[in-house]
Protein backbone atom coordinates (compact mmCIF):
# COMPACT_ATOMS: atom_id res chain seq x y z
CA UNK A 1 0.00 0.00 0.00
CA UNK A 2 1.10 3.57 -0.61
CA UNK A 3 -0.12 7.03 0.41
CA UNK A 4 1.24 10.52 0.87
CA UNK A 5 0.46 10.95 4.58
CA UNK A 6 -0.05 8.01 6.92
CA UNK A 7 -2.04 8.87 10.05
CA UNK A 8 -1.84 6.66 13.12
CA UNK A 9 -5.00 7.00 15.20
CA UNK A 10 -8.65 7.61 14.27
CA UNK A 11 -9.57 9.82 17.19
CA UNK A 12 -10.76 13.37 16.52
CA UNK A 13 -7.26 14.73 15.79
CA UNK A 14 -6.42 12.01 13.26
CA UNK A 15 -9.82 12.27 11.61
CA UNK A 16 -9.70 16.08 11.47
CA UNK A 17 -6.23 16.03 9.91
CA UNK A 18 -7.35 13.39 7.42
CA UNK A 19 -10.44 15.37 6.44
CA UNK A 20 -8.50 18.60 5.92
CA UNK A 21 -5.78 16.86 3.88
CA UNK A 22 -8.39 15.08 1.75
CA UNK A 23 -10.13 18.38 0.96
CA UNK A 24 -6.74 19.80 -0.06
CA UNK A 25 -6.16 16.88 -2.46
CA UNK A 26 -3.48 15.21 -0.30
CA UNK A 27 -3.89 11.44 -0.15
CA UNK A 28 -3.93 9.90 3.33
CA UNK A 29 -4.71 6.63 5.07
CA UNK A 30 -5.66 6.33 8.75
CA UNK A 31 -4.70 3.30 10.84
CA UNK A 32 -6.60 2.61 14.07
CA UNK A 33 -6.08 -0.34 16.40
CA UNK A 34 -9.58 -0.19 17.89
CA UNK A 35 -13.04 -0.65 16.35
CA UNK A 36 -15.20 2.32 15.28
CA UNK A 37 -17.64 1.59 18.13
CA UNK A 38 -14.81 1.67 20.67
CA UNK A 39 -13.58 5.02 19.35
CA UNK A 40 -17.09 6.47 19.57
CA UNK A 41 -17.57 5.08 23.06
CA UNK A 42 -14.90 7.29 24.62
CA UNK A 43 -16.47 9.88 26.92
CA UNK A 44 -14.48 13.09 26.66
CA UNK A 45 -14.76 16.85 26.92
CA UNK A 46 -17.21 18.99 25.06
CA UNK A 47 -16.07 22.64 25.09
CA UNK A 48 -14.77 23.80 21.71
CA UNK A 49 -12.60 26.91 21.39
CA UNK A 50 -13.17 29.42 18.61
CA UNK A 51 -10.15 28.00 16.76
CA UNK A 52 -11.49 24.44 16.90
CA UNK A 53 -14.88 25.65 15.65
CA UNK A 54 -13.17 27.41 12.75
CA UNK A 55 -11.20 24.25 11.89
CA UNK A 56 -14.38 22.16 11.83
CA UNK A 57 -15.92 24.66 9.41
CA UNK A 58 -12.82 24.67 7.23
CA UNK A 59 -12.95 20.87 7.14
CA UNK A 60 -16.58 20.99 5.97
CA UNK A 61 -17.93 19.05 8.96
CA UNK A 62 -19.59 21.82 10.96
CA UNK A 63 -23.21 21.55 9.81
CA UNK A 64 -24.49 19.59 12.83
CA UNK A 65 -22.19 21.43 15.25
CA UNK A 66 -23.54 24.78 14.04
CA UNK A 67 -27.11 23.48 14.32
CA UNK A 68 -26.95 21.64 17.66
CA UNK A 69 -23.93 23.11 19.47
CA UNK A 70 -24.62 25.50 22.32
CA UNK A 71 -22.80 28.82 21.98
CA UNK A 72 -21.62 30.06 25.37
CA UNK A 73 -20.65 33.69 25.84
CA UNK A 74 -19.41 33.24 29.41
CA UNK A 75 -18.50 30.92 32.26
CA UNK A 76 -18.94 31.19 36.02
CA UNK A 77 -16.27 30.85 38.68
CA UNK A 78 -17.13 30.21 42.32
CA UNK A 79 -14.80 30.72 45.27
CA UNK A 80 -15.89 30.31 48.88
CA UNK A 81 -19.50 30.52 47.70
CA UNK A 82 -19.01 33.76 45.73
CA UNK A 83 -20.11 33.59 42.09
CA UNK A 84 -18.30 35.59 39.38
CA UNK A 85 -19.27 35.54 35.73
CA UNK A 86 -16.50 35.82 33.12
CA UNK A 87 -18.03 37.50 30.06
CA UNK A 88 -15.95 35.79 27.38
CA UNK A 89 -17.55 37.58 24.43
CA UNK A 90 -17.21 41.08 25.84
CA UNK A 91 -13.69 40.57 27.16
CA UNK A 92 -12.30 39.09 23.92
CA UNK A 93 -13.97 41.30 21.35
CA UNK A 94 -16.53 38.74 20.28
CA UNK A 95 -15.03 35.26 20.75
CA UNK A 96 -17.13 32.52 22.35
CA UNK A 97 -16.97 28.76 22.95
CA UNK A 98 -19.31 26.05 21.71
CA UNK A 99 -20.51 23.17 23.88
CA UNK A 100 -20.56 20.14 21.59
CA UNK A 101 -19.44 16.72 22.80
CA UNK A 102 -16.18 15.20 21.57
CA UNK A 103 -18.14 12.05 20.75
CA UNK A 104 -20.28 14.09 18.36
CA UNK A 105 -17.20 15.71 16.81
CA UNK A 106 -15.78 12.23 16.22
CA UNK A 107 -19.05 10.95 14.78
CA UNK A 108 -19.28 13.86 12.33
CA UNK A 109 -15.69 13.34 11.20
CA UNK A 110 -16.15 9.57 10.79
CA UNK A 111 -19.26 10.08 8.68
CA UNK A 112 -17.54 12.70 6.52
CA UNK A 113 -14.58 10.38 5.96
CA UNK A 114 -16.83 7.47 5.01
CA UNK A 115 -18.71 9.72 2.56
CA UNK A 116 -15.45 10.92 1.01
CA UNK A 117 -14.22 7.41 0.29
CA UNK A 118 -10.90 8.07 2.04
CA UNK A 119 -9.48 4.95 3.66
CA UNK A 120 -9.51 4.18 7.38
CA UNK A 121 -8.27 0.76 8.48
CA UNK A 122 -9.71 -0.20 11.85
CA UNK A 123 -8.41 -3.05 14.03
CA UNK A 124 -4.91 -2.59 12.64
CA UNK A 125 -2.69 -4.51 15.06
CA UNK A 126 1.02 -4.10 15.86
CA UNK A 127 1.36 -0.78 14.02
CA UNK A 128 5.04 0.12 13.74
CA UNK A 129 6.69 3.08 11.96
CA UNK A 130 10.05 2.49 10.20
CA UNK A 131 12.83 4.55 8.59
CA UNK A 132 11.67 7.78 10.18
CA UNK A 133 14.94 9.53 9.36
CA UNK A 134 15.15 8.08 5.87
CA UNK A 135 13.85 9.32 2.56
CA UNK A 136 11.15 6.64 2.38
CA UNK A 137 9.43 6.01 5.73
CA UNK A 138 6.87 3.25 5.99
CA UNK A 139 4.56 1.58 8.47
CA UNK A 140 3.94 -2.10 9.04
CA UNK A 141 0.77 -3.44 10.66
CA UNK A 142 -1.23 -6.64 10.91
CA UNK A 143 -4.73 -7.05 9.54
CA UNK A 144 -6.68 -10.31 9.29
CA UNK A 145 -3.58 -12.27 10.24
CA UNK A 146 -1.40 -10.77 7.52
CA UNK A 147 1.43 -8.24 7.78
CA UNK A 148 0.88 -5.20 5.58
CA UNK A 149 3.39 -2.52 4.55
CA UNK A 150 2.23 1.06 4.00
CA UNK A 151 4.73 3.33 2.21
CA UNK A 152 4.31 7.08 2.69
CA UNK A 153 6.00 10.47 2.58
CA UNK A 154 5.16 11.52 6.15
CA UNK A 155 3.63 10.00 9.30
CA UNK A 156 1.30 11.82 11.71
CA UNK A 157 1.20 10.22 15.15
CA UNK A 158 -2.30 10.94 16.43
CA UNK A 159 -2.53 7.84 18.62
CA UNK A 160 -2.64 9.31 22.11
CA UNK A 161 -0.48 9.17 25.19
CA UNK A 162 -0.20 5.36 25.18
CA UNK A 163 0.25 4.99 21.42
CA UNK A 164 3.23 3.74 19.45
CA UNK A 165 4.22 7.03 17.80
CA UNK A 166 6.07 8.71 20.65
CA UNK A 167 7.61 5.38 21.65
CA UNK A 168 9.08 5.10 18.14
CA UNK A 169 11.36 8.09 18.79
CA UNK A 170 14.69 7.23 20.47
CA UNK A 171 14.48 7.98 24.18
CA UNK A 172 17.65 10.08 24.19
CA UNK A 173 16.09 12.50 21.69
CA UNK A 174 13.15 13.44 23.90
CA UNK A 175 12.76 15.72 26.91
CA UNK A 176 9.76 15.08 29.16
CA UNK A 177 8.05 17.66 31.37
CA UNK A 178 5.43 16.43 33.82
CA UNK A 179 3.36 17.44 36.83
CA UNK A 180 1.11 14.82 38.43
CA UNK A 181 -1.63 16.25 40.65
CA UNK A 182 -2.57 14.59 43.96
CA UNK A 183 -6.25 14.07 43.08
CA UNK A 184 -8.57 12.97 40.29
CA UNK A 185 -11.93 13.94 38.82
CA UNK A 186 -14.97 11.73 39.34
CA UNK A 187 -17.27 12.37 36.39
CA UNK A 188 -20.96 11.55 36.07
CA UNK A 189 -23.02 11.79 32.86
CA UNK A 190 -26.81 12.00 33.15
CA UNK A 191 -29.83 12.75 31.03
CA UNK A 192 -30.84 15.70 33.17
CA UNK A 193 -31.06 19.40 32.28
CA UNK A 194 -27.92 21.37 33.18
CA UNK A 195 -28.08 23.20 36.50
CA UNK A 196 -26.93 26.42 34.82
CA UNK A 197 -26.98 27.91 31.32
CA UNK A 198 -23.19 28.30 31.44
CA UNK A 199 -20.44 26.14 32.89
CA UNK A 200 -19.65 26.56 36.59
CA UNK A 201 -16.12 26.02 37.93
CA UNK A 202 -16.36 25.97 41.73
CA UNK A 203 -13.76 25.90 44.49
CA UNK A 204 -14.83 24.35 47.81
CA UNK A 205 -12.97 23.29 50.93
CA UNK A 206 -14.17 19.72 50.28
CA UNK A 207 -12.84 19.83 46.72
CA UNK A 208 -13.37 21.30 43.25
CA UNK A 209 -16.62 20.98 41.27
CA UNK A 210 -17.37 21.44 37.58
CA UNK A 211 -20.93 21.70 36.28
CA UNK A 212 -20.71 21.06 32.55
CA UNK A 213 -23.12 19.92 29.85
CA UNK A 214 -23.41 18.16 26.53
CA UNK A 215 -26.81 19.49 25.44
CA UNK A 216 -29.93 21.12 26.83
CA UNK A 217 -30.97 17.74 28.25
CA UNK A 218 -27.65 16.01 29.05
CA UNK A 219 -25.32 17.09 31.86
CA UNK A 220 -21.77 16.23 32.89
CA UNK A 221 -20.65 16.87 36.47
CA UNK A 222 -17.26 16.40 38.09
CA UNK A 223 -16.06 16.15 41.69
CA UNK A 224 -12.48 16.34 42.88
CA UNK A 225 -11.72 13.08 44.71
CA UNK A 226 -8.61 11.46 46.24
CA UNK A 227 -6.62 9.21 43.91
CA UNK A 228 -7.37 6.31 46.26
CA UNK A 229 -11.12 6.50 45.55
CA UNK A 230 -12.74 4.01 43.18
CA UNK A 231 -15.89 4.45 41.09
CA UNK A 232 -17.52 1.65 43.09
CA UNK A 233 -17.20 3.82 46.21
CA UNK A 234 -19.57 6.36 44.70
CA UNK A 235 -23.23 5.50 44.33
CA UNK A 236 -25.36 7.95 42.35
CA UNK A 237 -26.98 9.10 45.59
CA UNK A 238 -23.62 9.80 47.22
CA UNK A 239 -22.43 11.72 44.15
CA UNK A 240 -25.49 13.97 44.00
CA UNK A 241 -25.40 14.63 47.75
CA UNK A 242 -21.73 15.63 47.62
CA UNK A 243 -22.29 17.81 44.56
CA UNK A 244 -25.07 19.70 46.34
CA UNK A 245 -22.86 20.18 49.39
CA UNK A 246 -20.08 21.79 47.35
CA UNK A 247 -22.28 24.10 45.26
CA UNK A 248 -23.65 27.47 46.38
CA UNK A 249 -27.10 26.98 47.89
CA UNK A 250 -28.94 28.86 45.14
CA UNK A 251 -27.34 26.58 42.54
CA UNK A 252 -27.84 23.37 44.54
CA UNK A 253 -31.54 24.18 44.90
CA UNK A 254 -31.93 24.08 41.09
CA UNK A 255 -30.04 20.81 40.58
CA UNK A 256 -32.03 18.08 38.83
CA UNK A 257 -30.70 14.61 39.65
CA UNK A 258 -31.16 11.29 37.87
CA UNK A 259 -29.55 7.92 37.16
CA UNK A 260 -26.00 8.04 35.81
CA UNK A 261 -25.32 6.98 32.23
CA UNK A 262 -21.60 6.70 32.98
CA UNK A 263 -19.23 7.28 35.87
CA UNK A 264 -15.44 7.31 35.76
CA UNK A 265 -12.42 8.69 37.61
CA UNK A 266 -9.64 10.42 35.67
CA UNK A 267 -6.27 11.36 37.20
CA UNK A 268 -4.97 14.86 36.46
CA UNK A 269 -1.58 15.53 34.95
CA UNK A 270 0.32 18.12 32.95
CA UNK A 271 2.72 16.61 30.41
CA UNK A 272 4.72 17.81 27.42
CA UNK A 273 7.36 16.07 25.34
CA UNK A 274 9.86 17.94 23.18
CA UNK A 275 10.51 17.89 20.27
CA UNK A 276 7.24 16.88 18.58
CA UNK A 277 8.89 15.68 15.38
CA UNK A 278 11.55 13.17 14.49
CA UNK A 279 12.50 12.88 10.84
CA UNK A 280 9.27 12.25 8.92
CA UNK A 281 7.20 11.55 12.06
CA UNK A 282 5.10 14.32 13.63
CA UNK A 283 3.38 13.93 17.01
CA UNK A 284 -0.13 15.37 17.29
CA UNK A 285 -2.39 15.83 20.32
CA UNK A 286 -2.16 13.53 23.34
CA UNK A 287 0.82 11.72 21.80
CA UNK A 288 2.83 14.83 22.74
CA UNK A 289 0.97 16.56 25.56
CA UNK A 290 -1.64 16.16 28.28
CA UNK A 291 -3.39 18.96 30.17
CA UNK A 292 -5.59 18.77 33.26
CA UNK A 293 -9.17 19.31 32.04
CA UNK A 294 -9.71 22.40 34.22
CA UNK A 295 -8.89 24.71 31.31
CA UNK A 296 -10.94 22.81 28.67
CA UNK A 297 -7.87 22.56 26.48
CA UNK A 298 -7.26 18.87 25.59
CA UNK A 299 -9.19 18.48 22.33
CA UNK A 300 -8.62 22.11 21.41
CA UNK A 301 -4.87 21.81 21.79
CA UNK A 302 -4.89 18.75 19.53
CA UNK A 303 -6.78 20.81 16.96
CA UNK A 304 -4.10 23.50 17.01
CA UNK A 305 -1.45 20.83 16.32
CA UNK A 306 -3.59 19.64 13.41
CA UNK A 307 -3.85 23.20 12.12
CA UNK A 308 -0.08 23.72 12.05
CA UNK A 309 0.74 20.33 10.53
CA UNK A 310 -2.02 20.61 7.93
CA UNK A 311 -0.96 24.09 6.82
CA UNK A 312 2.67 23.00 6.60
CA UNK A 313 1.84 19.90 4.53
CA UNK A 314 -0.32 21.94 2.16
CA UNK A 315 2.66 24.23 1.52
CA UNK A 316 4.93 21.20 1.08
CA UNK A 317 2.73 19.59 -1.57
CA UNK A 318 1.44 22.73 -3.28
CA UNK A 319 4.52 24.98 -3.09
CA UNK A 320 7.41 22.61 -2.41
CA UNK A 321 8.12 24.39 0.91
CA UNK A 322 9.87 21.48 2.67
CA UNK A 323 11.79 24.02 4.77
CA UNK A 324 8.65 24.53 6.85
CA UNK A 325 8.62 20.93 8.10
CA UNK A 326 11.28 21.65 10.70
CA UNK A 327 9.17 24.51 12.12
CA UNK A 328 6.25 22.28 13.18
CA UNK A 329 7.52 21.49 16.66
CA UNK A 330 8.42 25.11 17.44
CA UNK A 331 5.06 26.44 16.25
CA UNK A 332 3.03 23.81 18.06
CA UNK A 333 4.98 23.99 21.33
CA UNK A 334 4.70 27.77 21.57
CA UNK A 335 0.91 27.47 21.83
CA UNK A 336 1.00 24.24 23.84
CA UNK A 337 3.01 25.75 26.69
CA UNK A 338 0.61 28.69 26.94
CA UNK A 339 -2.32 26.28 27.19
CA UNK A 340 -0.40 24.17 29.72
CA UNK A 341 0.16 27.30 31.79
CA UNK A 342 -3.52 28.23 31.75
CA UNK A 343 -4.65 24.70 32.64
CA UNK A 344 -2.10 24.57 35.48
CA UNK A 345 -3.27 28.02 36.65
CA UNK A 346 -6.95 27.06 36.71
CA UNK A 347 -6.18 23.79 38.47
CA UNK A 348 -4.06 25.53 41.11
CA UNK A 349 -6.62 28.31 41.55
CA UNK A 350 -9.68 26.15 42.16
CA UNK A 351 -8.65 22.81 43.67
CA UNK A 352 -8.05 21.84 47.27
CA UNK A 353 -4.46 20.60 47.58
CA UNK A 354 -4.04 18.16 50.49
CA UNK A 355 -0.56 19.41 51.37
CA UNK A 356 -1.42 23.14 51.21
CA UNK A 357 -0.61 25.16 54.33
CA UNK A 358 -2.22 28.37 55.60
CA UNK A 359 0.03 30.54 53.42
CA UNK A 360 -0.83 28.53 50.27
CA UNK A 361 -4.54 28.90 50.95
CA UNK A 362 -4.31 32.66 51.46
CA UNK A 363 -2.31 32.99 48.24
CA UNK A 364 -4.94 30.97 46.37
CA UNK A 365 -7.68 33.23 47.73
CA UNK A 366 -5.68 36.36 46.88
CA UNK A 367 -5.03 35.10 43.35
CA UNK A 368 -8.77 34.56 42.90
CA UNK A 369 -9.60 38.01 44.27
CA UNK A 370 -7.07 39.67 41.98
CA UNK A 371 -8.05 37.92 38.75
CA UNK A 372 -11.79 38.39 39.28
CA UNK A 373 -11.59 42.05 40.38
CA UNK A 374 -9.03 43.31 37.85
CA UNK A 375 -10.02 44.11 34.24
CA UNK A 376 -6.62 42.80 33.15
CA UNK A 377 -7.12 39.61 35.19
CA UNK A 378 -10.59 39.00 33.78
CA UNK A 379 -9.34 39.53 30.23
CA UNK A 380 -6.45 37.13 30.82
CA UNK A 381 -8.84 34.37 31.89
CA UNK A 382 -11.25 35.08 29.03
CA UNK A 383 -8.71 35.20 26.20
CA UNK A 384 -7.07 32.00 27.39
CA UNK A 385 -10.38 30.20 27.83
CA UNK A 386 -11.67 30.98 24.33
CA UNK A 387 -8.23 30.07 22.93
CA UNK A 388 -5.24 32.11 21.87
CA UNK A 389 -4.93 32.76 18.11
CA UNK A 390 -2.88 30.43 15.91
CA UNK A 391 0.45 31.70 14.61
CA UNK A 392 0.88 32.08 10.86
CA UNK A 393 2.72 29.32 9.01
CA UNK A 394 5.31 30.87 6.70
Amino acid sequence: MKTQVAIIGAGPSGLLLGQLLHKAGIDNIILERQTPDYVLGRIRAGVLEQGMVNMMREAGVAERMDREGLVHEGIELVYNGRRDRINLKALTGGDTVVVYGQTEVTRDLMEARAASGAMTIYEAANVQPHELKGEKPYITFEKNGETVRLDCDYIAGCDGFHGVSRKSIPAEVLSHYERVYPFGWLGLLSDTPPVNDELIYAQHERGFVLCSQRSATRSRYYLQVPLTDKVEDWSDERFWDELKTRLPQDVADKLVTGPSLEKSIAPLRSYVVEPMQYGKLFLVGDAAHIVPPTGAKGLNLAASDVCYLYRILVKVYQEGRTDLLEKYSELALRRIWKAERFSWFMTTLLHDFPDADAFDRRMQRTDYDYYTSSPAGLKTIAENYVGLPFDEVD
